[in-house]
């Protein structure tokens, strides 16, 4: 796909930052309710969350920008 189409990599990361958007929107934020349900350690989801910028301070599971 070397005519400007998504690479492999980029998908993935943002399937997972999807997955994880609507994971913690269908229990309501609740962090730990979420990483039972989809399989992972919460310390796990926590450092997932963190890296994708869907843990901020004060800001519940939104990334910066993102209304409430």
């Amino acid at each position: 796909m070397s005519d400007g189409g998504e690479k492999y990599h980029e998908a993935v990361a943002r399937f997972k930052c999807e997955f994880l958007e609507e994971a913690l929107a269908a229990h309501n934020g609740n962090r730990t309710r979420t990483a039972r349900t989809i399989g992972l350690q919460r310390t796990y989801l926590l450092r997932l969350l963190r890296g994708f910028g869907l843990s901020q301070p004060g800001n519940g599971n939104r990334r910066p920008g993102h209304a409430r």
